[in-house]
């Protein structure tokens, strides 16, 4: 059986990312859903751990070089994890214990020195505890799965034994 090699998964990450980015686009222009701070940010992981992957099949680097790719490919979608996961909190959070509805990104950081801007955009606001959903679960559950898959896919990458250049 043919195994999908290095050059070949980095790809198909990168294919993953700029389908959830195709699907934003699609759910922002044309289903009108306007995105909150936290989902904004989690785009940025989707788009970041997307070009790690397109840098990292074009360079198609020795073992160790793609280690460090798979490494970063694995802190990346972790970390739009815990904004997806921060967003989950807020849908969870009873009407009566939802933060108000704050200004929105572009402005937060035009208006305030950069770590109190990165420490509103952590809190979330009201806009981020709207839910819609599709198939049942929530924008921001399905990509919570989706970085837990593209962070595995890159610990494969980085455990496997065969690992070869393409």
């Amino acid at each position: 059986m043919h195994q999908i090699n290095s050059r070949q998964m980095n790809l198909l990450i990168f294919v993953a990312c700029t389908l959830m980015m195709l699907a934003a686009a699609y759910m922002e222009h044309v289903m009108k859903m306007i995105p909150c701070s936290l989902c904004i940010t989690q785009r940025g992981f989707v788009v970041l751990t997307g070009v790690l992957a397109l840098i990292a099949a074009l360079h198609n680097p020795a073992l160790t070089g793609r280690r460090v790719y798979a490494v970063l490919g694995i802190i990346s979608p972790l970390l739009g994890a815990c904004f997806a996961g921060r967003q989950l909190w807020l849908q969870s959070l009873p009407e009566d214990q939802v933060p108000a509805c704050g200004p929105g990104l572009a402005y937060i950081f035009e208006e305030f020195p950069f770590m109190e801007a990165f420490k509103l955009l952590l809190q979330g606001d009201g806009n981020c505890a709207h839910v819609d959903k599709i198939l049942g679960l929530s924008l921001a559950a399905w990509t919570l799965i989706a970085f837990i898959g593209l962070a595995l896919v890159n610990l494969y990458q980085l455990v496997r034994k065969d690992n070869k250049l393409a």
